[in-house]
């Protein structure tokens, strides 16, 4: 009875606290990697362990330096780290409010072929483009900041938006619940560190937007013609028309749940034979 009483007392909650800790630990180091941010923390994890090491080792100036960088540090992490902060509220907050409406498969498919028709046309002439399609999260602070269309979508209208020299081909096409919602809108851009150098600012904003959004994000290199999505941070280059087109599928493609008929139907349908 003791031992139960000693493991179901204070030690749960004391695990369940180091378990917390460490998950928000692993939460902000995923979250920082590739960018300037991971450096900044590794060096304040050096600071605090040359703190404990003088304060174990007796070195009284070094401690109380330390000591003062430590008490100045949250003040100069919120102006250091304000950009991190604002898109990880954000993210938080897009997360919790209402989910967006889902395209039927006969829109998706729709979308997908059109989405097909204008990539190939851009890709084999070398038209650089960039197009953000929503999943569930809310885009609207993105769409504000471009010129409003609200048209359907079509492989036609997606090309005459990025022919070189027109006035909506600089920025980005937002799909929002499978209409063109804005053209020219400003995405972030990323700072990771990951993406090559060769690449330009379509893909940093392709990126950025990912890691600030769930959404789906397209685009066409006007040097190369290479076609490159981003989602969740990650980067899929040297897609063509059956490795993009099978990816949008699973993404769009609702598969209908097939409903089990019960085994005793089964087995009185047998029976009636």
């Amino acid at each position: 009875m003791d031992f139960l009483s000693y493991v179901t007392g204070n030690n749960l909650v004391h695990l369940l606290d180091i378990l917390i800790i460490w998950f928000l630990l692993y939460k902000v180091i995923t979250f920082v990697e590739g960018t300037r941010a991971l450096q900044i923390l590794l060096g304040i994890g050096a600071i605090i362990l040359i703190k404990v090491m003088s304060w174990y080792t007796g070195l009284t100036t070094v401690s109380w330096l330390m000591d003062q960088l430590i008490t100045w540090a949250p003040i100069a992490l919120v102006v250091i780290f304000q950009q991190e902060i604002r898109r990880g509220l954000e993210s938080l907050g897009r997360r919790m409010t209402v989910r967006r409406r889902h395209l039927d498969n006969a829109q998706a498919h729709e979308l997908i072929q059109s989405l097909d028709m204008a990539l190939q046309y851009m890709s084999k002439r070398r038209i650089g483009a960039l197009i953000t399609i929503n999943r569930k999260e809310s885009l609207e602070e993105y769409i504000k900041t471009g010129i409003a269309l609200d048209a359907d979508v079509s492989g036609q209208l997606l090309v005459n938006i990025f022919i070189p020299n027109t006035p909506l081909h600089d920025g980005a096409v937002i799909i929002n619940n499978g209409r063109i919602a804005v053209a020219a809108a400003y995405l972030p851009l990323s700072e990771s560190s990951r993406i090559p150098k060769e690449l330009g600012t379509r893909h940093r904003a392709a990126v950025g937007i990912s890691e600030a959004t769930d959404a789906l994000t397209i685009v066409v290199s006007e040097e190369t013609g290479e076609i490159t999505i981003t989602q969740n941070g990650e980067m899929l280059r040297n897609m063509n028309s059956e490795t993009y087109t099978n990816f949008f599928e699973k993404q769009f493609i609702r598969v209908e749940a097939t409903v089990k008929q019960p085994w005793y139907r089964k087995f009185m349908g047998r029976f009636g034979q």
